[in-house]
């Protein structure tokens, strides 16, 4: 029990991180939402703290603080890729190159024939989906900069042989 109470903050780190990245995928394939370029780079956080935190849980060691507030950094960083990601989406700037589908014509036949079989990735300046007007973006701004902040505070709060 003193186990699982030490390892509260990883533990829950963890499930969140896990449960944010299970939406990612349920909309994905169960809801038919296509992600862009930027919507993938935001996984990637995800899966960082995924794995740290199972390290956290599974070595033995005798302070975790500076896993944590890694875990936080890391958060930080996928906070500022969904702003920018929102950002995008605002056209406050433009996104980058394989989030523009800029084109060049085809030279001949055959590049023609090839562009037409080839799926076109989805602009990363289309909102998919919308609750209450924010799109995921602005939830991941919202839950990163949370889990940013828990992950730090837990683990500049942690006593030194937690």
């Amino acid at each position: 029990m003193f186990f699982f109470i030490k390892k509260m903050p990883i533990v829950l780190i963890l499930v969140t991180s896990i449960f944010a990245l299970a939406v990612a995928y349920i909309s994905q394939y169960g809801f038919g939402f296509e992600p862009c370029v930027l919507c993938y780079y935001q996984r990637i956080p995800y899966f960082a703290v995924i794995v740290l935190s199972l390290l956290s849980l599974s070595i033995r060691m005798a302070d975790h603080r500076n896993i944590q507030i890694c875990i936080g950094l890391i958060f930080f960083i996928s906070a500022f890729l969904a702003f920018y990601h929102f950002g995008v989406e605002q056209f406050w700037w433009s996104g980058s190159e394989s989030c523009s589908q800029i084109q060049t014509l085809p030279k001949n036949f055959i590049e023609f024939q090839e562009k037409l079989l080839t799926k076109m990735p989805k602009r990363c300046d289309e909102v998919e989906w919308t609750l209450f007007g924010l799109s995921m973006s602005v939830y991941n701004i919202i839950a990163s900069s949370v889990l940013g902040l828990f992950s730090i505070f837990s683990g500049r709060l942690a006593t030194p042989h937690s």
